[in-house]
């Protein structure tokens, strides 16, 4: 799915909407978003040495964890529920391609359980364990 289809699925629109690309089934998901260095984010962490901070490489994971439900999302919006066990390994900085394996190890809906790495040229930045809630979206 590239950034258009991914809209009809996600709630998320700029500058929040972190997830470029993304291809996978129900087993799994890979997705990307490559760091521009124009990113809100990016303003003041940290002056002369950019780096993405570790709680947006979290939410990149969710958002690209979250595509694997595909319709059962649609006029739904997936919330965090918990984040547990992250690691951040190496820093993401402008330039980077971000690219993320997630799946989902646990389904008890609306609640979902997942696990999640995130990786730049093959070089693991960071991994996390986490679960989300899909709720109806208020119109």
């Amino acid at each position: 799915m590239n950034r258009e289809e991914i809209k009809q699925f996600l709630p998320h629109r700029e500058p929040m909407l972190l997830v470029d690309w993304t291809e996978g089934n129900a087993d799994g998901i890979r997705a990307t978003y490559h760091v521009t260095g124009e990113e809100w984010f990016l303003r003041g962490h940290f002056p002369g040495f950019p780096v993405v901070p570790g709680v947006i490489t979290c939410e990149i994971m969710a958002q690209s964890c979250t595509l694997i439900l595909g319709e059962q999302l649609k006029g739904k919006t997936p919330f965090y529920a918990g984040l547990d066990k992250v690691r951040f390994k190496n820093p993401v900085v402008p330039g980077d391609t971000f690219e993320t394996y997630c799946e989902i190890t646990k389904a008890r809906p609306p609640f979902y359980f997942a696990k999640g790495e995130g990786y730049v040229d093959g070089k693991k930045c960071v991994s996390a364990e986490f679960s989300f809630v899909v709720q109806k979206s208020e119109a």
